[in-house]
Formats: C-alpha cells, sequence, structure tokens
C-alpha cells in the first residue's frame, strides 16, 4: 500500500514563501500522478495541483495560478509544491495525493493520501 507523508508547513507572513513536500514509501509512486489538495476551517476539501507521472501535464487551481509550483523527483520519490507570495486565505490543512495515471481535479479518483501539513498564513 502506497504511504505518503507530507512536511514542509508551518507559519508565515503574507508575501512570504513556504515549499511543501511529500514522501512515497512505496515504489508506485512514479505510476501515479500526484495531487495537492487543501481543507480550510469549515470549507469542503478543495484541488490545488495536479502533475502526471511523467510530467507531461500539469494544472492549477485559478486561486494559486502563478503563485505555486508543483514539481515531482520520481528517482527520489518526491513530490513538491513550491508556494510563492502566500495569502490569508492559502491557510489550510494541504494533503498530498496519489491517483491513478490521469491528470484529475477530483479528489474522489485519488486512491491514497497524506496525513496533511498545516500551512498558516497571517496578515
Amino acid at each position: 500500500q502506497v504511504q505518503l507523508v507530507e512536511s514542509g508547513g508551518g507559519l508565515v507572513q503574507a508575501g512570504g514563501s513556504l515549499r511543501l513536500s511529500c514522501a512515497a514509501s512505496e515504489r508506485t509512486f512514479s505510476s501515479n500522478t500526484m495531487g495537492w489538495f487543501r481543507q480550510a476551517p469549515g470549507k469542503e476539501r478543495e484541488f490545488v495541483a495536479a502533475i502526471t507521472r511523467r510530467g507531461f501535464s500539469i494544472r492549477y487551481a485559478d486561486s494559486v495560478k502563478d503563485r505555486f509550483t508543483i514539481s515531482r523527483d520520481n528517482a527520489k520519490k518526491m513530490v513538491y509544491l513550491q508556494m510563492n507570495s502566500l495569502k490569508p486565505e492559502d491557510t489550510a490543512v494541504y494533503y498530498c495525493a496519489a491517483g491513478p495515471a490521469i491528470l484529475s481535479t477530483n479528489a474522489a479518483l485519488y486512491e491514497y493520501w497524506g496525513q496533511g501539513t498545516q500551512v498558516t498564513v497571517s496578515s
């Protein structure tokens, strides 16, 4: 079973940056589309970014486009989310997820999830 562990969250001021990392313990990592989702208090889980296995297809939510960058290193079984120009509305628990070989914004299509890492942006 694929296991994912997020790290890199923390408290930053508005306008600052963070880089989230997601490490996979299973060898199936490189065969999966990887995504980042987030959930703020009182809100539904929402899509943030996704990247296919070879990185040929990438998609971002409109709310983070031009500010966040998703990338992956299949040899290291890692996926990253570079977050720049952070805003208070970015405050949420961020989850790494592994899905099939399909670029999707639908959380229901992602089978494996990490425990989440808290990102808090102060104003």
